[in-house]
């Protein structure tokens, strides 16, 4: 077994606390994200568990036993980073080699695991050649190579894309993903880019202030966040927040420029509310003159497929509404009236910004 078990973890430097009890199963074979913004405590996570952070209360296990004082080395994990960290002066095939050679793996046994990485990540091609001929994309392929020929009971993949153009990561990304469903090792992968963590994860547990906000496999994400931050913070753009109350008997929600009415499955939980949040995405939104929400054009963004109409509400609520490409474009500084589709809503407590489930 090669689970990983954080319980109760907890990690402070000085008055910081980088990470709050941290309690997390990674299942064995299991590719889970640690996502969120900046200083949210996903690397520090990480660093624990490969022992280059020791930890101020809790416990880390991988597989059956305890690692809180075991050396890094004796852990048997295998970490990439953000930089490549590869020797400028060794072929490829030295680099991926170089574990191997610091546990004195026999020739032989060296020169086939080597094989099997290179054919594993396609670099086949390109075992005589040095770093610095190599694109970003290589380069990254190689230190995956360089974790992979150890058989480690886990990777350990901190940003290791945040260094390639757009076009790159696409592609590395799928390497990766096809890489970790063949050898099924246990992979934890920290990256701040949900549309990097919505198509490579099993599960994505998401992080806010060393806090896990919500653990969960991409679409229950996207479709039930437990809070207004994980609303936010999955989907590109993400979800749409409107504060408001509730009228009659939970019908609806009144907000800055108009209304929202709520579907059947919500009225009774929102009759239960003085204030309301109300979640949509911005696909469930639409731009016409039946709109129940009045507010002013401020950006319109073309991406090719589809169109961002961005929007303020009176009060500076900012909508985003998701077009198809050949609509009707409004123009910047507009005035428009914007209605929901379908009742794909989201209701969340304004005061805790936690999800209000439905009341059958």
């Amino acid at each position: 077994m090669a689970q990983v078990i954080f319980d109760g973890v907890t990690k402070r430097f000085d008055d910081v606390v980088a990470v709050d009890d941290l309690s997390l199963k990674v299942a064995d074979g299991e590719l889970l994200v640690l996502l969120g913004p900046s200083g949210c405590g996903k690397t520090t996570a990480l660093r624990m568990v490969a022992g280059l952070e020791t930890l101020s209360g809790g416990t880390i296990s991988i597989g059956e036993r305890v690692v809180n004082d075991v050396e890094p080395k004796n852990r048997d994990v295998a970490m990439v980073f953000q930089s490549y960290a590869l020797y400028p002066h060794l072929s490829v095939r030295r680099n991926i080699e170089f574990p191997l050679r610091q546990r004195q793996i026999e020739k032989s046994e060296r020169q086939r695991l080597v094989a099997e990485a290179a054919e594993t990540l396609g670099l086949d091609s390109l075992l005589d050649r040095k770093p610095a001929q190599l694109s970003g994309g290589q380069r990254q392929r190689v230190a995956l190579a360089r974790a992979i020929v150890r058989s480690p009971q886990v990777f350990l993949m901190d940003e290791p894309l945040s260094n390639l153009d757009a076009t790159l990561r696409v592609q590395t990304r799928a390497d990766i993903v096809t890489m970790q469903q063949r050898l099924s090792t246990t992979t934890l992968y920290v990256t701040h880019d949900q549309v990097e963590a919505m198509t490579m994860g099993d599960r994505i547990a998401v992080m806010n202030t060393g806090v896990l906000q919500q653990v969960a496999p991409p679409q229950t994400l996207y479709e039930e966040p437990a809070n207004t931050f994980v609303a936010g913070f999955i989907g590109s753009p993400g979800m749409n927040l409107l504060t408001g109350r509730a009228e009659g008997a939970g019908a609806s929600v009144t907000v800055s420029g108009g209304s929202i009415a709520l579907p059947e499955r919500l009225r009774r939980a929102a009759a239960t509310l003085t204030g309301a949040t109300v979640g949509v995405r911005p696909e469930s939104l639409a731009i016409g003159p039946d709109g129940s929400v009045g507010a002013t054009v401020s950006i319109v963004e073309l991406l090719g497929a589809e169109v961002h109409v961005i929007t303020r509400t009176d009060d500076g609520t900012r909508v985003v509404v998701r077009q198809e490409v050949g609509r009707p474009r409004p123009r910047i500084g507009e005035r428009v009236r914007i209605s929901t589709i379908g009742d794909a809503l989201t209701l969340f407590d304004p005061d805790t910004g936690q999800r209000i489930a439905a009341i059958p």
